[in-house]
């Protein structure tokens, strides 16, 4: 996506994103013979998740446009915190001291995290990322609501054609012609984002999210991996302090939620 967004417009590449992803979608629908289950879904929040990706899809492409993906998933890793706390409104879940400590402590390596400095404190990528990660983190607890109802495979579908839908029609008035170049990317990103979607999706579905959400830090492994690779650059120390920080945070809050209780001896 980092090289896509340095020659297209950050709403085109969310559209490419969606359009590429879509018929690996279609395929895995049918392969599972849930077609009939598309249709009998909870619209609105459909709906209102599909606006969401289009949204963060777009400020995360934007945001690749200056940072590195070390800087860009460092501040990212605030979306997992954000998951908890949304959880207590729209999942009913009760909020205790943790959470808000562990929540003060996300910010604070976040903060670390964007490289404050002077009157230039946030860039307009850092904060584009920051606002990707919300918008994450409200899919995701919108998604688990809908899992309640919906099967997964709806959930992914209707996501990904609300996301080539949405970001395509916004994307063209001022479509690019793409570079045959590029078109190697481009299959690249579908099926790696068809994948990453659905993996999620079955993750947050069947797995605790003490088992599931530390995997997804790990992606700050793969970023300054691929940062190394193809731009020969490694993260400063504020960046790994900050991640640092949100992922002892994350971390921490999640597995004092999913704390087992000791049972009572008799």
């Amino acid at each position: 996506m980092k090289l896509l967004a340095a020659s297209y417009p950050p709403m085109q590449v969310a559209a490419m994103r969606g359009m590429a992803s879509l018929p690996l979608v279609c395929c895995y629908v049918l392969w599972q013979r849930e077609t009939a289950s598309l249709l009998w879904v909870r619209w609105p929040l459909h709906l209102m998740r599909g606006i969401m990706g289009v949204v963060m899809l777009s400020l995360f492409a934007y945001g690749l446009q200056t940072l590195t993906l070390t800087d860009a998933y460092a501040i990212s890793f605030i979306a997992p915190l954000l998951i908890t706390l949304l959880a207590i409104p729209f999942l009913n879940e009760k909020a205790t001291p943790t959470h808000w400590l562990c929540l003060c402590g996300g910010l604070v390596g976040v903060w670390i995290a964007m490289k404050p400095s002077g009157a230039a404190m946030f860039s307009t990528g850092a904060l584009a990322i920051l606002g990707a990660s919300v918008c994450y983190a409200a899919s995701a607890v919108t998604g688990r609501v809908l899992s309640r109802t919906d099967t997964s495979s709806s959930l992914v579908f209707w996501m990904t054609l609300l996301m080539a839908a949405g970001a395509g029609a916004l994307a063209a008035p001022d479509w690019q012609t793409l570079s045959p170049d590029h078109w190697p990317l481009i299959i690249g990103l579908g099926v790696t984002g068809f994948l990453g979607q659905l993996t999620i999706t079955q993750a947050f579905r069947y797995g605790q999210a003490a088992t599931v959400a530390p995997f997804e830090y790990s992606a700050l492994v793969w970023g300054a991996g691929l940062d190394w690779m193809l731009w020969q650059t490694l993260p400063v120390g504020r960046t790994l302090l900050g991640a640092a920080i949100i992922i002892a945070c994350g971390v921490y809050l999640i597995r004092a939620i999913h704390k087992p209780v000791p049972k009572l001896q008799t």
